[in-house]
């Protein structure tokens, strides 16, 4: 588990995967993917809803996401489920990710002798 938490300028380029690593399970709300980020992050995820529902509509324009108004327990919300082309870019968003992880712990990786 991670001991501290994330700076958020330290999520930018990478807000979009995360939220869409959020909702591949099954669709969520708004409220609930902060949730899932922040459990799933063991804590070091702690995102201000101001972060939050920007890249959720981003993401809904892009194509990745579709959002649907529900009543639950009284109250409307703001369904989000991943589309098609959102696994797609969730996949290659993984890739990326795969890739440019390992340049930086070579980078980083003391080095030996």
């Amino acid at each position: 588990m991670y001991a501290g938490r994330v700076r958020p300028d330290a999520l930018r380029g990478h807000l979009d995967a995360l939220i869409l690593a959020a909702l591949e399970p099954g669709p969520l709300h708004g409220y609930a993917v902060m949730e899932a980020l922040t459990r799933a992050s063991g804590g070091a995820l702690d995102l201000p809803t101001g972060t939050l529902y920007p890249a959720l509509r981003r993401l809904e324009r892009a194509g990745h996401i579709r959002g649907e108004w529900s009543t639950v327990s009284g109250r409307e919300r703001r369904t989000y489920r991943l589309t098609a082309a959102g696994r797609r870019a969730l996949a290659a968003e993984r890739d990326q990710w795969r890739d440019f992880a390992s340049v930086i712990e070579r980078v980083l990786r003391p080095a030996s002798g």
